[in-house]
């Protein structure tokens, strides 16, 4: 299965639920008496409580219904027009310039428990197969388990890393592993942060103290900040997802255990409501189950028709 092939199927357990009922609808709108005239409340009902009850989201799904409102008589099928709305919705999502400093400093962020440090040694794998040198630096000195852990996942992608005493200071910690970076040719530094809810302020200051560590010894970095979402917490992580942008500038989302839920449509909400790009999804626990978002994938495989 190609990598891509992979997002389709990682959506299984979400076009369980939905692709019933969307051919039900499809074929109602796209009967030959269906396609001559507007589409019928009852069927924009049922596209409405589909596309909420897969997480979409409220906003997203209304700007979709109002492309499929107006669908031109004897135009695209409906799942056409769902499709390409949806498509749109990841078009438009802004992408902020990247700084040209070396080396890269990707920091990771996200609350406890959305595979965050797993999702680092992932990423490393992912970046060295790609032909990259990455370099972990374990920034997350409160839990001595955190450090075991990626140790495990560093050696599992044959990538260095540099880590502390427990209770070091984190910002220090990517002191160093930004200088063994540039000494080693390293290239991204991938830090891993600790797992942090957004409500509490002290541990959200210490992120913005990495990111000013980080910012005067590479010009513009962090070049990324990838804030990791649990799909299967659906909009919750939403609220998770604006705060950490308000106080770690998050520029990217890795969207983790797709495959675990039935609500995969999330990735819209997220684009729609948050205008942040998903950089790589989940799509299994192995070292090589996280690839690269592609909109066409995950929108082909979502709303393809009954396999």
């Amino acid at each position: 299965m190609g990598v891509f092939g992979r997002i389709r199927a990682s959506l299984t357990r979400t076009k369980q639920q939905l692709v019933e009922r969307f051919e039900d609808i499809v074929r109602r709108a796209d009967a030959p008496e269906g396609r001559s005239r507007a589409v019928d409340v009852e069927t924009m009902e049922a596209l409405e409580e589909l596309l909420i009850s897969a997480d979409v989201g409220v906003a997203a799904t209304g700007r979709i219904l109002a492309a499929v409102k107006g669908r031109p008589r004897d135009g695209m099928s409906l799942r056409d027009v769902v499709k390409q709305e949806i498509r749109a919705i990841f078009a438009a999502v802004g992408r902020a310039p990247r700084s040209a400093g070396a080396p890269t400093v990707m920091l990771v962020v996200g609350v406890n428990g959305t595979g965050k440090t797993t999702t680092v040694g992932k990423l490393a794998n992912l970046l060295k197969k790609d032909g990259r040198q990455p370099l972990i630096c374990a920034a997350d000195t409160f839990r001595a388990a955190a450090v075991e852990q990626l140790e495990i996942w560093a050696d599992r992608a044959g990538v260095d890393m540099v880590r502390a005493r427990e209770g070091a200071d984190p910002a220090a910690v990517v002191f160093d592993a930004i200088a063994s970076g540039k000494a080693r040719g390293r290239d991204p530094i991938l830090v891993d942060t600790a797992g942090r809810l957004h409500t509490r302020v002290n541990l959200m200051g210490e992120l913005d103290k990495i990111r000013r560590v980080a910012a005067r010894e590479v010009p513009g970095a962090p070049q990324d900040v990838l804030l990791v979402l649990d799909a299967t917490v659906g909009q919750n992580g939403l609220a998770q997802a604006r705060e950490f942008m308000h106080v770690a500038g998050v520029n990217g989302i890795v969207l983790t255990k797709l495959d675990g839920t039935a609500k995969g449509g999330v990735a819209v909400a997220i684009a729609h409501d948050l205008d942040l790009p998903i950089r790589y999804v989940g799509v299994g626990e192995g070292i090589d189950d996280l690839v690269p978002f592609s909109a066409d994938e995950y929108v082909d495989g979502l709303f393809e028709e009954k396999w």
